[in-house]
């Protein structure tokens, strides 16, 4: 589980048919402070997380793919939950 903020989505025009499980979003790993740390990573967003929302990612391969229904997806990371900005780092 990693914070990360959301800074943008990405759109395809061709696309592995899991990417069309929700869509596909930028975000910005965070430490502990808040600061941006390290490259930012794509994950798959079926909760709805807005443009510099705070979000808890989930990077287990396994879970991202069983939640989309096939096991041969690139999909690695998804939005696991939402954070609430009143204990925003």
């Amino acid at each position: 589980m990693q914070l990360a903020r959301i800074d943008g989505s990405v759109t395809g025009t061709a696309c592995h048919p899991s990417l069309r499980r929700g869509r596909t979003v930028i975000c910005q790993p965070l430490d502990a402070e808040g600061r941006a740390e390290g490259a930012p990573i794509l994950a798959l967003d079926q909760l709805g997380a807005g443009l510099h929302q705070v979000v808890l990612i989930s990077t287990d391969g396994s879970e991202t793919r069983r939640q989309v229904g096939d096991e041969h997806s690139p999909l690695r990371n998804h939005v696991q939950a939402l954070v609430d900005p009143a204990i925003t780092p």
